[in-house]
């Protein structure tokens, strides 16, 4: 199992993984930070949405594509590149989810963590 990263890495993670979503044009980029916050999975989630299959699989590519070159992180898991509905990229402190605009309208991660720290990011680079 990959060990978890420090907070320096895992600030610079996020940074990688926001450039990789705006290289590509994602949309509706949020960071929340899930440290303060009890029965958390992992420390922060990026959300964001593509508007389409192609789009969301894009994405995945350039975050992974950008984590490995900024951040020298790849995923250590990785669930629903098949379908390109909501794809989790799982890189242990920080987790990515990718959706296709109709899939994040209907899951409202955003709403579930409402109560955590977020910052939004613009879209594009």
């Amino acid at each position: 199992m990959k060990k978890a990263q420090g907070a320096g890495n895992s600030a610079r993670l996020v940074e990688a993984v926001i450039q990789g979503i705006q290289e590509v044009k994602g949309r509706d980029i949020v960071r929340i930070d899930l440290r303060g916050m009890p029965n958390r999975v992992c420390d922060q989630f990026v959300v964001c949405h593509g508007d389409s299959d192609t789009q969301v699989e894009a994405i995945a590519g350039s975050v992974e594509k950008f984590a490995r070159e900024k951040a020298g992180e790849r995923p250590w898991h990785t669930e629903g590149l098949r379908n390109a509905e909501w794809v989790l990229l799982d890189f242990v402190d920080v987790v990515v989810h990718i959706f296709h605009r109709a899939k994040r309208e209907h899951y409202g991660l955003e709403h579930l963590w409402a109560d955590a720290a977020s910052q939004r990011y613009d879209n594009v680079a």
